[in-house]
């Protein structure tokens, strides 16, 4: 799913996603499809807030779960948080949340790949 970078896109990403779950895992537990929208719309807002322009958002199923993917325009990898920084909580929540974190800097920004077991 391509959006095109803008705060609006924050809000389709996770109605996709709705769409998505109820599609492809209509019994998972709430708990489980709440974990999988608030890691899609950190990673989606990291993007809106620190990569200009369009990012794309791929959701697949795993045999234990799901893959969330997300492509910006921005090669800069996430950072932790300092302590005397505002914001900068949403990344230790995808990593907590997620039991497969990865990201790839490319040439023409960077990949961000997480995994959410069942």
């Amino acid at each position: 799913m391509d959006f095109d970078g803008v705060t609006g896109c924050i809000a389709e990403s996770r109605a996709a996603a709705v769409a998505f779950l109820r599609l492809h895992v209509p019994h998972a537990r709430t708990t489980f499809r709440d974990d999988v929208l608030l890691v899609i719309s950190e990673l989606v807002t990291n993007s809106v807030r620190h990569a200009p322009g369009p990012l794309t958002l791929k959701l697949r199923l795993l045999p234990g779960g799901i893959g969330i993917t997300v492509l910006d325009t921005s090669p800069s990898l996430p950072r932790p948080r300092t302590p005397d920084r505002t914001g900068g909580r949403g990344w230790p929540i995808v990593q907590s949340l997620a039991h497969l974190v990865n990201v790839v800097p490319g040439p023409h920004g960077k990949t961000v790949h997480v995994e959410l077991a069942w």
